[in-house]
């Protein structure tokens, strides 16, 4: 049992819930805040996603419910959130006024939307991964974390131009293809 990664920190929601909340926030918030920016593609609405999930998780004590791991659960945690925040904001742009959040989010996602949304997910990591290196560096670090391109340019040590250039470069080939789901990925706004 000492041999799960988990069981020192089941040992600390019983003694001390909100230590034990901590523990898990630092070793998966980085982790979760990726996992939710591959959905949202916005770094403040990962983080936003992330911490109300954290916050429910311990306020609502979702942890006595935990059956696999805390990794797992949150990780599953975050993508649902995140597949809701994209219908709040697809519904949001179909009506063109402010829906009430709390009854979007309070929602599941219909099984159709959860694999419309796995397949658009799939589909935009493999175009990514066929970035030429240096440009899928570029767009990495500019759409998943929010960086500006002088920033860009200042760590990589090239100019503004090239990072516009790349950012241009792979743009386009992520647009020829996503082209097959394009109504998808406009309306979650990636490129």
């Amino acid at each position: 049992m000492e041999n799960d990664p988990d069981w020192q920190i089941q040992q600390l929601w019983e003694t001390n819930p909100q230590e034990a909340c901590e523990v898990l926030f630092r070793k998966y918030y980085v982790a979760l805040c990726s996992h939710a920016s591959r959905f949202v593609y916005s770094k403040e609405a990962a983080e936003d996603i992330v911490s109300e999930v954290f916050y429910l998780f311990y306020k609502e004590e979702l942890y006595k419910n935990v059956k696999s791991s805390y990794r797992a659960y949150l990780m599953q945690a975050v993508r649902y959130r995140a597949y809701d925040y994209i219908r709040w904001e697809l519904s949001k742009s179909r009506r063109g006024t402010a829906l009430d959040r709390a009854t979007i989010i309070d929602s599941e996602p219909s099984p159709s939307e959860i694999v419309q949304y796995d397949e658009l997910y799939r589909s935009i990591e493999l175009a990514i991964d066929k970035l030429p290196p240096q440009t899928k560096r570029i767009f990495l670090l500019s759409r998943f974390e929010g960086r500006k391109y002088k920033e860009i340019a200042g760590e990589l040590a090239i100019s503004v131009k090239t990072v516009e250039t790349h950012m241009s470069k792979a743009l386009s080939l992520l647009r020829q293809a996503l082209r097959p789901m394009w109504i998808w990925v406009v309306l979650i706004g990636l490129i």
